[in-house]
């Protein structure tokens, strides 16, 4: 069966009961994803919420080319809230963002957007599922940083694998994913929410929890303190937020480890989007009280 280890960080307590009110739940995926990956995210929050008002929108503003900017795609989704929002029968009281793998980066860009600004007193809760917030730096696997570098040269215009593996500038201070530490708006959820595994071998755990690692903390180069530096910038303003709560979750998945998937850990990668044991344990049993 799959487990699950929680960190915790900050003051606000959970309510145990609920009142239903209008709730806009956005849904991003991730590279060569579609609308309907978070699906059973969706079936299994509406399960563990009946009494809920929980909207979802299934974002396919960027489906049709997940290998462009980044920041390109944060504005399609930005304004496909927006006309969500002004379209909507009732105001949202709350809004909240559930990404995974590149949608964390894609909601991050998002939020950051001026089309948004008006409505961040509204936003609840970040929940990421294996987001590459620090991109590959330090990433144990070899074969998946391999993978990345003959995608980028295989696909011209792969330039959101560029941005993720920080080689988008020669100077990663230019880096785009540096630049969207810089200005990060985390801080601003009630919740922020992060879940990773280490057999996840697609994203690096680290960099998944927004945290350092052995290798960073020994690493007194320039790449280490950039690395530092992002850290720093995105958790800084969140642990500073008596408002805001931080938990991370990481999660040992029941997978079959001798499939070439698990091999590579794809598996992982993907089993919170479709593992019904994970996800009726984390959203039934923990998950739900994020969306209260």
């Amino acid at each position: 069966s799959s487990g699950i280890n929680a960190e915790y960080g900050g003051s606000r307590m959970m309510a145990t009961e609920y009142l239903p009110s209008p709730h806009l739940v956005v849904c991003a995926h991730g590279l060569e994803g579609s609308s309907n990956d978070l699906r059973q995210v969706r079936i299994f929050l509406h399960s563990a919420l009946p009494k809920s008002d929980l909207f979802f929108l299934m974002s396919d503003a960027y489906m049709d080319d997940t290998y462009r900017d980044i920041s390109e795609m944060g504005n399609l989704l930005a304004d496909e809230v927006v006309q969500t929002i002004i379209t909507a029968p009732r105001p949202y009281e709350r809004i909240s963002f559930i990404g995974h793998s590149l949608g964390c980066l894609v909601i991050r860009a998002a939020i950051q957007d001026p089309l948004l600004a008006r409505y961040t007193k509204k936003f609840h809760t970040f929940l990421g599922f294996s987001g590459p917030h620090l991109g590959m730096m330090y990433s144990p696997s070899y074969l998946v940083s391999g993978g990345l570098w003959i995608m980028q040269k295989l696909r011209a215009g792969g330039k959101s694998l560029q941005q993720i593996a920080m080689k988008d500038r020669s100077d990663l201070k230019q880096s785009f994913i540096y630049k969207l530490s810089c200005k990060d708006k985390l801080h601003v959820f009630r919740n922020v929410v992060l879940v990773s595994s280490h057999q996840d071998r697609y994203v690096p755990y680290h960099s998944a929890r927004i945290e350092m690692c052995s290798d960073s903390r020994r690493d007194v180069s320039y790449n280490g303190l950039v690395y530092k530096e992002m850290v720093d910038n995105i958790m800084g303003p969140i642990i500073r937020n008596p408002e805001c709560t931080l938990a991370r979750y990481s999660v040992q998945y029941a997978l079959d480890q001798g499939s070439a998937n698990s091999m590579i850990g794809r598996a992982a990668h993907i089993a919170c989007l479709d593992s019904e044991v994970f996800l009726s344990k984390f959203l039934g049993v923990m998950g739900w009280k994020y969306f209260v």
